[in-house]
């Protein structure tokens, strides 16, 4: 897979990309990443990425050129039909797994990164194929929630995680939340493992961990448990 993030601050994603599973991914060749400096496809001598909203009213737009420029150097460096665009927003579809599950599918990720008020809507409508939001919250702009998304889908590659089972069982792979986990020491101050993950019984912890994930589930998100029963 290759992505592609522009964004007017590559500062603010260089350092995230070059650790852990994300790192990993990379040097195994996995993953191909560029990050791209949305002001290098401004022709003004300033470099200014934003300018103030038609019809008025407070904040600052990003403009539509810059971004148009760099999809186009994108696209003519790496042609793919199996591509997508993603402009991260507040009102986009709310991020899940699924989601991802399908993103990891896909062979060229692109995601465009807002700022400041918002990006001219030209940008959204010519260009960008998915709008997606990692909550109904806003943050300072797009940079963090793509690196949120990236983490999730490039994850989810055979190899990136060396046990691959392990993200397979992830909460909401199964529509569940995921069961507890225990390690040695066997009792830590006064706490101890349950006795049926050390008892050998494989019948029996699995049992306990279906258990386990649809109690978790109940009491924290019993909304996954309402949405899987109106699916079936």
């Amino acid at each position: 897979m290759r992505i592609d993030i522009v964004t007017a601050f590559p500062d603010l994603v260089q350092s995230p990309l070059n650790e852990s599973i994300l790192k990993r991914a990379q040097e195994k060749g996995l993953v191909h990443i560029y990050i791209h400096d949305l002001r290098e496809f401004t022709t003004d001598r300033h470099h200014q990425v934003d300018d103030y909203p038609y019809g008025g009213g407070s904040g600052m737009i990003l403009k539509p050129e810059p971004f148009f420029r760099a999809v186009d150097k994108i696209r003519e460096a790496f042609p793919s039909e199996k591509r997508k665009i993603i402009f991260m927003t507040p009102q986009g579809k709310l991020f899940n797994q699924k989601m991802a599950n399908d993103l990891v599918e896909w062979e060229h990720l692109i995601f465009l990164c807002g700022h400041y008020k918002g990006v001219d809507e030209r940008v959204v409508e010519a260009l960008v194929t998915d709008e997606i939001s990692i909550g109904d919250y806003v943050l300072t702009g797009g940079e963090l929630p793509t690196l949120v998304v990236i983490d999730a889908v490039v994850r989810l590659f055979p190899g990136v995680i060396s046990d691959f089972q392990s993200a397979a069982t992830d909460s909401f792979q199964q529509e569940l939340l995921d069961h507890p986990h225990y390690t040695r020491p066997q009792e830590f101050r006064g706490l101890k493992v349950p006795d049926v993950l050390i008892s050998g019984h494989h019948e029996k912890i699995r049992a306990w961990r279906e258990e386990q994930s649809l109690k978790r589930t109940a009491s924290r998100r019993n909304d996954l448990l309402k949405e899987n029963n109106s699916e079936k």
